[in-house]
């Protein structure tokens, strides 16, 4: 999968340093990852959530921070969407974001 943005993760490990290495683990697995469906997603991150219309949550650091990213199985592309700590992620429209 090629992932999109990797500089919204850089920034925000920078003001979470503990975020950092999960972050950095979870952009190498995916960019070697070939998820053609959510269930492959499932089968390696069995605690991510599963949204509507291609979007998927990660838990980062034991839920404290969330991660939202767009997925399209098609074009094998990831963007990412929303990271932030688990209060800014009820702040948001999952669907909109």
């Amino acid at each position: 999968m090629r992932v999109f943005s990797k500089k919204i993760l850089r920034e925000f490990w920078e003001k979470h340093n503990d975020a950092e290495q999960q972050l950095k683990t979870w952009h190498k697995e995916t960019s070697r990852a070939k998820w053609i469906t959510p269930n492959a997603i499932k089968a390696e991150y069995s605690k991510a959530s599963i949204l509507k219309n291609g979007r998927v949550v990660f838990n980062i650091c034991g839920g404290s921070y969330r991660l939202i990213v767009d997925v399209n199985y098609k074009r094998e592309w990831v963007f990412v969407r929303f990271i932030g700590t688990h209060n800014d992620y009820d702040k948001v429209d999952t669907e909109k974001i």
